[in-house]
């Protein structure tokens, strides 16, 4: 007679083994990265920031602060990104920012700006403040996605890059007033982001949806993805305020056909991914949100104030609420003041699993 005990044993080992894979597989919420804030940002130039700092020194400190390329960020571990845009569909809005003419006046030459008139093009500018923080390593949006696509074309194993998006439209005293991003501005994000990566590229709210109702369900129910899965990808995040997240969301519910992820709370269908900015103030919060499964961004620190005052203080409790991903301006010491602050994990590295 035969003993089919014997006979499923290899089957039944087969499937345990699968389970115990599946229960240890790394999923994207388990990564934790150290990334940059206004990523593109090139300092202000010094004549042009002694001439504002004599109006508003406290705001100025405050952007005193800039950035090696978004490619020697991505060499050096960085994988989280912030990247600001602002509307031009016409071109040559932003062109000819008033702080060159500021230089000018006070007898000094400004550095080279725009020599390819690339302002002149239709399409999203990328620069932290309109007329006074002009300078940017890519002031097309879709220049650095182009540049961040080659680079992810050479290194195909990398872990996904999350990219945080500000649209800006506010009004700043004595320089000209952006065009209002409207929902025809939101769409040129997706429009200009599919028109550099192919969906093989992305990381969309539909992949994590998969057939559930609701992005949130899922994300609640089934869980983010599996990393090994997630290799080479790019994750795009919409960082802004309910009026415009609703303005993205119009004919898109729970983000349905969008590229990016929204800031939403949690209870809305498109929850998913969290900014909480502070993680002293929200510490409790952050580590709720992140034990039942959203992603979370968070600063290490803000304004300048931790690089001046040498405070850890922020990146301890960010590394220690969970928070997925984490941002500064440190992630190597300034050079434009004295400040030996640096944002890092203690194995010298910028990404890492969690513990459990």
């Amino acid at each position: 007679m035969k003993n089919y005990s014997t006979y499923y044993l290899p089957f039944v080992l087969v499937f345990i083994f699968i389970l115990i894979n599946d229960s240890n597989a790394q999923h994207l919420n388990d990564i934790q990265v150290i990334g940059s804030h206004n990523s593109y940002k090139i300092p202000i130039e010094k004549p042009l920031f002694d001439y504002l700092e004599k109006i508003d020194s406290k705001k100025m400190k405050g952007l005193q602060y800039g950035h090696i390329s978004l490619i020697k960020q991505l060499d050096l571990g960085l994988r989280n990104l912030e990247l600001d845009v602002f509307y031009d569909p016409k071109g040559g809005y932003f062109s000819n920012p008033k702080g060159l003419d500021i230089v000018k006046l006070a007898g000094q030459e400004p550095l080279p700006f725009d020599s390819e008139e690339k302002l002149k093009l239709p399409g999203l500018k990328m620069f932290h403040i309109q007329d006074i923080d002009f300078r940017s390593h890519h002031l097309l949006f879709t220049e650095g996605l182009k540049a961040l696509k080659k680079w992810s074309e050479e290194h195909p194993d990398h872990y996904p890059i999350i990219i945080l998006m500000n649209t800006k439209d506010q009004k700043v005293d004595q320089t000209r007033n952006p065009l209002p991003f409207d929902k025809n501005a939101l769409n040129s994000i997706d429009k200009e982001i599919k028109s550099v990566f192919s969906n093989t590229k992305l990381i969309t709210p539909d992949d994590v949806r998969g057939n559930f109702k609701t992005l949130e369900k899922a994300i609640l129910k089934l869980g983010w993805p599996e990393l090994n899965t997630l290799k080479g990808k790019f994750l795009f995040v919409l960082d802004e305020k309910e009026e415009r997240i609703n303005s993205y969301l119009d004919g898109h519910p729970s983000l349905k056909g969008r590229v990016l992820f929204v800031n939403s709370k949690e209870g809305n269908p498109e929850a998913a991914f969290r900014i909480i900015n502070d993680p002293i103030q929200n510490f409790n919060y952050i580590k709720e949100l992140v034990s039942k499964g959203y992603m979370v961004r968070t600063r290490a620190d803000a304004g300048t104030k931790e690089a001046r005052n040498s405070s850890y203080l922020r990146f301890e409790k960010a590394k220690a609420s969970g928070a997925q991903v984490i941002s500064t301006d440190y992630y190597i010491p300034s050079t434009l003041f004295k400040s030996d602050f640096k944002v890092i994990f203690d194995d010298d590295s910028y990404e890492r699993i969690k513990k459990n």
